[in-house]
Formats: C-alpha cells, structure tokens, sequence
C-alpha cells in the first residue's frame, strides 16, 4: 500500500493557517479588552484630581489617556481626552487654551459619528458662552446637547450648568429646581462633587434671597462633604461663603473663625507650590501639544513643497481658502451681533408680555373679586324683598295688592336667579367649583326639579314628563346639588322656549359594572327649535341665538353656559341636536359610582305635610337686624319659636345654657363667623340639628360648612318651602334616628 506523504503535508498548511489566524484574533481582542479597562481607570483617576483640584495630576493622567488614543488611533478616545482637557482649562480660567482643545475635538467630530462626543461638545460650548456672558446662547447649546444624549453624568452637568445661568439672568425658581434635583441625584461618577456644588450654589441664591438662615444650611452642607471627600476648591469656597453669611447675621465671631479658616488654606505653602506646580505641568503638556500640531503641519507642508507646481496651486487654494474664511467670518461676527441683539430684544418682550399677562390675571380677579362682593351684597337686601313680599301675601291682601305683591315676588326671584347665574359663572371662571361625593337617589333628584318646575309648565300649558329607567341604582354617589342645578338649567329652558308642547326627561341606564353605571340623560323639547347658526355659539356666556329673543323670551343667556362647565367637572360633555321649528334635544352621558351592597332598605323618606312645627323651639343666629324679624315672622308662621343671637359668640352661650330643636346659623358674621361658632357648638352638642343660612360668595365653600359641623346648606335669599323643608327633613329625621318619632 502507497501513502502520499505530499498529500499530507498539503492538508496540514489550511489548518495550521486556521490555527494562527484565531491566536492572532485572540491577543488582539484581548489586547482591546485591556486597554478599553485602563482607559476607563485612568479617567477615573483624572475624574479624583480633577474634584480634589490637584491639576498637575489631572493633566498627567490626561496625557496617559492621549498617547493610549493617539497609539490605538482611537478617535473616540482622543476626542474625550480633548474634551477633558478643554474642560479643566475653562475651569482653570485658561479660555484660550480650552478653546485650542476644543477647536482640536472639533475636527475629528467632523469625519466621526459620535453622538455622545458631539452632546459633550455643545456642553462645553455652552459652557464657553456662559462664560462670555451669553446666557441664553448657552442655554440653547445645552438644550441641544441634552438632545443627543441621555447619559446620566453628562445630564447631571447641565442640570448644574443651567442653574448657574438661571442664577444670571434671576430666575431663581428654575435655579433652585435643578439644584435640589443634584442634592438627591443618583451619578455614578460625581454624586457627591456634584451634591456639593449644588450646595454651594443654593447657600449663594439664598443670601440673595436674604433667606440667611437657609444659606447657613446648604453651605455647611457643601463644607461637610468637601471636606470629607477633599474637594479643596470647594473647601474654600464654603469657607468663604459661611464667612460673608454670619457677617450678614450679625455672628462675627463665627464669620472670623471661617474667615482666618480661609486665609490660612490661600496662605498656605502647599497651595502656592500647587499654584507653581499646575501651571508648570499646565504650560508643558499645553506647548507639547502645540508642538505636536506644529510638526504635523511642517510634516504636511514638506509633503506639498515636493513639487512646485504643486506649491503655486497650494498657494492659490491657501490665498482663496483664506479670503473665503475671512468674508465668513465677518458675517458670522455681524450674524452673532444681530442673534444677541434679538436675544436681549425677545427678552424684553417676554418682560413685557409676562407683566401684560400679570395685569390681565389681576384685572380678571379684581373683575371675580368684584362681582363676587357684589353678588353677595344683594342678596341681604333681596332676602327681605321676597321674605316680606312673601309674608305680606300670607296674610289675605285684597286683590290689587295681591297682584302687586306677586309681581314684587316674581321681580325679586327674578333677579334672584339672575344672580344665581352670575355668581355660578364667577365661580367657574376662577376655577372655584369642585364636585362632591356624596350618596343620593337620583328618582328625587330628577322628581324635585319636575315638581319646582310643575308651576312655569302650567303657565305655559306645557306638558312635563319624567321617563325614568327603574333598572337605574336606587343609591347614587356624587353630587346631586349640582347635577339638580344642570336639570334646573336644561328643563327650565325646554320650558322657556316651548307654548303648548311637550317637554320629556329621559334618564337610561346604558351601562352597569362593579360600582359603577354609565347613565344616558336627555332633555327633549318642541318648542322653537334652533337654527345651525345658532347652534355654533349657543353655549357661550350671555348668548341666546339672537336679540329678538333674548327681548321675547328674556333671560341672562348664562344657563347653558353654566350646564357646559358643570358637565366638565364630571368629566362629560352636552350635545344638542335641534332643527328649526321642531324642538331641540339636549342630551349627555356620565359615569357614576353606586352603592352595590344588595338588599338594603331604602330609608324612609318624611313628607313636608307630616311635618308638626307646633311647640319647635329654635336659635337664630344673624347679625342683621331685618334679617331677624323676617326669619322670627316665617318661623312664627308655623308656630315655631325662637331665641335670636346678634353673633357668634352669643350663640356659643345660649347653646350652652339652653336647649332647642335646631340652630339656623347664619355664616358671615362680625366677630367669630358662623362656622367657627358651629365648630365651637360641636365642641359639647353634637346631636343638635345645624342649618347654615347664607347669601354664600366666590369663596364659600360647601364642604367647609359640612366639615364645621353643618348638617344642611340653605342660601339667602330662599323659598319659604325650601327654608320649612329643611328645617322639617333636620329635625325630625334627627328625632326618628333616636326613636322620639
């Protein structure tokens, strides 16, 4: 048998060729491996000199990372190392060399995508501006070089830088912001430096706060972590400021204990030879790079002085290269005059608009403010318009009077309502409403705005009628004075705008879940209708489709605004579909949350009718005299009698001292108002019913009244039907709880 040895050996060159080409592989990734490491640990270290001011070191290490990057022809790595470089020199004061190193990073970003390099780059040039004094051309580099990258330490030094410019142009709010973000924020690499910087310059805002007290914190804050770290820049800058702040409180003791403290670290030896020693090894490593960049361009030159032909086109391209950069350079100068010139005028404007919006935001509560008072102010007088309007006609007037007195009656609730609208829109517009959540039955929602109603349809031989899903949850919660107020409102005018009709209200279960429903309500009409012009603008304030309606019909044009805004607060919106001449049909939905607990009795409602007043004895609590005999006058009515208190206090000392079935308490007061006295009443008496009476304003609130101990809300001026109700549903429900009834 013949074996090829040839053929052996030929076989064996591939694999051998294979076996050197992964060893080869193998050092060099391991190689990479071990540089990208020391890279990152000599940075580490320059990051330790750099915060412990030691710039000599800095530098030293810095130049390590430069020959690892020029070796590798690392770009990358010689662009950070330029930008470090650059930093530690506009840090120093040293603009012009930080400019040579940033100039330097420049070119090799252009041939290299790098986003974090380019990030780092609009940092540093913002940086440069800032120190120029242009604080929103800076501002503008930062916001670009946040854009680019979201690395936490770069996103860290703008927050820092940003504060320092909010502190230029006194935005100090913003300052502070940033700043406190630092205090707590989590860096890898400079939390502490960065802790305390933030410190410092908080402690500086705060003496130009004349906030002393809190400038004392921060700065002692910044001392403790320099010292503890030793940021020995930082430690004399803390030392400084604790001494100017305790000058500024008057503590000179402690303000020349901190200033001796900083002379001895300025006069210290160690710090001038530092001083030497870092600008030494600053000028070396600065005139070995310059002489570096020198002999790269020499080496260029001889490479294109070969040939002479060669040389004359150089000189050509140089002489025209030179004059291009020259014409571009001044219309860069003049295009940064006209974009500082702009700057500073957009500034001025945005003063001027911020002060222009200031006035209009004081006119509209001057305007809120105004008609609240105003409002509130009416509606004393009103109450004893419709309260003695109102007792005159109890008591058998002939028939010309009475005719007079029900035109009296009609004018006062008129007006009444009329300021009803007003305050209502008021308080919308200063944002003042906010809706309850409280258990209700909507059945009697809906049933009571018909029956209050029942009189405008007679009068206008219109029928009213509640469509009612039954399937609907008997225990509601949320608020039913408002969702009564947007019936009112809707049905009132269906009611307005229709003769001899028919006006439905429709309320549908749609939807039912756990604890929730999602309700269908709808308002439908047909009367007049409106017309798709008018349908564009029909709920905005004071609008009625047109003026001869508006003289026809009469009204504020305020009542479909308000059902828009309340509808808002429960996160729904009114639709309308109408045709001219056939009626219109208001309708929305809304989700509402109920009780689900199945199987509980619905409480036992009272009858006005059942209501027995004879033999009630109660404290009226007002302060205006009319108001006093007009509420003694419908109390003794219905046989009720009363003790009366001129203010608060007098009431906290009958209620002690006597015993009654209920308190009307009138909320607006000299002295004590009504609500601290019922708050102090509540104090010994917590079963006595508490009604409030009150021509309530823009900052009345209901649950305030309900949080001080009232159990129900009448305003002033009020129906006689609605102050007896409330009177009868307060105490009588009382005395059924505790088994008297």
């Amino acid at each position: 048998m013949n074996i090829d040895l040839g053929n052996i050996k030929v076989a064996k060159q591939p694999l051998l060729l294979l076996c050197i080409l992964l060893c080869t592989q193998l050092f060099f990734g391991q190689n990479e491996s071990n540089s990208t490491s020391d890279v990152k640990s000599i940075f580490d270290t320059f990051m330790t000199y750099r915060h412990q001011n030691k710039i000599d070191k800095a530098l030293e290490t810095l130049d390590q990372a430069a020959n690892i990057a020029e070796s590798n022809e690392d770009t990358k790595l010689l662009v950070d190392t330029y930008h470090q470089y650059a930093r530690l020199f506009l840090e120093q004061g040293d603009v012009d060399t930080a400019i040579f190193y940033l100039e330097r990073a420049g070119d090799f970003l252009k041939d290299t995508s790098y986003s974090y390099g380019q990030a780092f780059h609009l940092f540093l040039d913002g940086a440069l501006r800032f120190d120029e004094g242009n604080n929103f051309q800076a501002l503008k580099q930062l916001e670009e070089s946040r854009k680019l990258s979201n690395n936490r330490n770069l996103t860290n030094n703008i927050l820092l830088l940003e504060a320092y410019i909010y502190s230029n142009i006194e935005k100090f709010d913003d300052a502070i912001t940033n700043l406190h973000a630092l205090i707590v924020n989590s860096d890898d690499k400079e939390r502490t430096f960065l802790a305390t910087k933030a410190n410092l310059e908080l402690a500086k805002i705060s003496v130009i706060l004349n906030d002393l007290e809190e400038a004392t914190i921060h700065a002692k804050a910044a001392l403790e972590l320099a010292e503890k770290h030793g940021y020995a820049q930082e430690i004399k800058n803390a030392y400084e400021q604790l001494s100017l702040i305790y000058e500024s409180n008057g503590n000179y003791n402690e303000s020349l204990m901190y200033a001796k403290g900083l002379a001895q670290i300025k006069d210290s030896i160690f710090n001038m030879e530092k001083a030497k020693l870092d600008a030494s090894t600053a000028d070396k490593i600065r005139f070995d790079h310059q002489m570096n960049e020198l002999n790269k361009l020499q080496a260029k030159n001889e490479e294109l002085s070969e040939s002479k032909n060669r040389s004359e086109i150089t000189a050509i391209l140089t002489s025209a290269f030179l004059t291009i950069i020259s014409l571009l350079a001044v219309s860069l100068f003049r295009n940064n005059q006209i974009k500082l010139k702009t700057n500073d005028l957009l500034y001025t404007k945005n003063k001027e608009l911020e002060l222009a919006r200031d006035a209009a935001v004081s006119a509209m509560e001057a305007k809120t403010n105004f008609l609240s008072t105003v409002t509130h102010e009416l509606r004393t007088p009103l109450y004893a318009v419709t309260g003695l309007t109102h007792l005159l006609l109890e008591e058998n007037p002939s028939e010309h009077q009475k005719e007079h007195l029900k035109s009296l009656k009609f004018s006062g609730e008129y007006l009444l309502n009329f300021i009803n609208d007003i305050l209502q829109i008021n308080k919308i517009d200063a944002d003042k409403l906010e809706p309850l959540s409280i258990e209700f039955k909507l059945d009697k929602v809906l049933s009571d705005v018909m029956e209050s109603l029942q009189q405008n349809a007679h009068e206008q031989r219109t029928e009213l009628v509640l469509d009612y899903d039954p399937t609907i949850p008997k225990k509601l919660l949320g608020d039913p004075i408002k969702l009564s107020q947007i019936f009112m409102n809707l049905v009132g005018n269906a009611l307005k705008f229709t003769k001899n009709g028919k006006v439905e209200v429709i309320a549908k279960l749609l939807k039912k879940e756990e604890d929730q429903a999602k309700l269908y309500f709808e308002v439908r009409d047909n009367g007049i209708g409106i017309s798709e012009d008018q349908q564009q603008n029909i709920f905005d304030s004071f609008e009625q489709g047109s003026i001869q309606i508006n003289r026809e019909y009469g009204g504020t044009g305020l009542g479909l605004t308000i059902v828009k805004s309340l509808l808002g607060l429960f996160g729904s919106t009114i639709q309308l579909e109408s045709e001219l001449g056939q009626g219109s049909s208001f309708f929305f939905e809304m989700d509402v949350d109920f009780e689900s607990k199945v199987g509980e009795e619905v409480a036992f409602e009272l009858n006005p009718e059942e209501f027995q007043f004879k033999g009630l004895h109660v404290l009226v609590v007002e302060d205006n005299k009319i108001n006093q005999v007009i509420t003694k006058k419908m109390l003794t009515k219905k046989e009720i009698t009363c003790d009366i208190a001129n203010n608060g206090n007098e009431a906290i000392d009958l209620a002690k001292n006597n015993t009654y079935d209920a308190i009307l308490m009138d909320i607006h007061m000299p002295g004590i108002s009504g609500e601290e006295a019922t708050r102090q009443i509540r104090k010994f008496d917590q079963r006595i019913p508490i009604i409030a009476l009150t021509a309530i304003s823009l900052d009345d609130s209901l649950d305030s009244f309900y949080e001080a101990g009232c159990d129900d809300v009448v305003t002033k001026p009020f129906k006689p039907e609605v102050f007896y109700q409330k009177i009868g549903e307060n105490i009588f429900r009382r005395k059924m709880e505790e088994g008297s009834v």
